[in-house]
């Protein structure tokens, strides 16, 4: 018998996956607002302007976030012990690793970098979003779709760049590789019972059919992209409908 039988047990806390959602929607929208006074102050600045970032600013914000990312990783080991604490060295260190790496390439690739991380950031923000909210499945199989129209949002932009156009052939055909190996994986671990040896990767009888359709209709899209940038163009418009269409349906699904 309990000590206290009119005790109440402690109830269990809901709310932290939704926490955790608004706190990387919140840090995509700052990171949207960054790029937003990067592309007002120097690409759409004058030539005064764009010569001071371009020599100046952008080498100081990159060294920031170098010096930012040091900050944190060195808190979060220190307080490794405290999880709350742990959790804001780790945001520290994320901000800075941003910072900085989105600011040298944006130093190297100019206007092209500023346009990538534009979608990229939004991109990442809503995976997380769907990691933190929804079924394990789901969130794999429109993590495999949203990077995959990243990516043929790339092709489209660059494969007929006689610098950059090799080598987005190369990355394809590895990306390719890639979704396949992803297909097998999802395989194995459904015969595992959502298991990968000792590491669970999905519940126990999830439907592997999203994955392997998202597996699918990326490689499709991609194969498709490599024939021109006009059919980059279709296959991406037509990949985001897919994505769309799944969201909305996952979204009535979990409700």
């Amino acid at each position: 018998m309990p000590k206290n039988p009119n005790r109440r047990s402690k109830p269990v806390k809901r709310d932290e996956p939704m926490t955790g959602a608004m706190k990387f929607f919140l840090a995509g929208c700052v990171a949207e607002l960054y790029l937003l006074i990067v592309r007002r102050f120097y690409l759409a600045g004058n030539a005064e302007q764009q010569i001071a970032w371009y020599d100046y600013y952008l080498w100081v914000l990159a060294g920031v976030g170098a010096a930012v990312f040091a900050v944190g990783a060195v808190l979060s080991v220190l307080w490794k012990a405290d999880r709350k604490k742990r959790v804001i060295g780790w945001y520290t260190a994320g901000l800075g690793a941003f910072l900085a790496i989105s600011t040298v390439l944006i130093r190297l690739m100019n206007a092209s970098a500023v346009t990538l991380l534009s979608v990229v950031v939004p991109v990442v923000m809503l995976l997380v979003i769907l990691w933190s909210l929804y079924d394990r499945e789901c969130a794999v199989s429109l993590t495999i779709l949203g990077v995959s129209l990243v990516f043929l949002w790339v092709c489209r932009r660059t494969l007929s760049n006689i610098y950059y156009g090799t080598l987005i052939r190369v990355a394809a055909v590895l990306f390719l590789v890639l979704l396949a190996a992803a297909a097998v994986l999802a395989y194995k671990v459904g015969k595992g019972g959502g298991r990968l040896g000792k590491f669970r990767l999905l519940p126990s009888g999830a439907d592997l059919l999203p994955i392997y359709s998202a597996c699918g209709l990326s490689a499709a899209g991609i194969a498709a992209a490599l024939i021109s940038t006009t059919v980059a163009y279709y296959a991406m418009w037509a990949l985001a409908i897919v994505v769309f269409a799944l969201a909305v349906y996952y979204t009535v699904k979990q409700l």
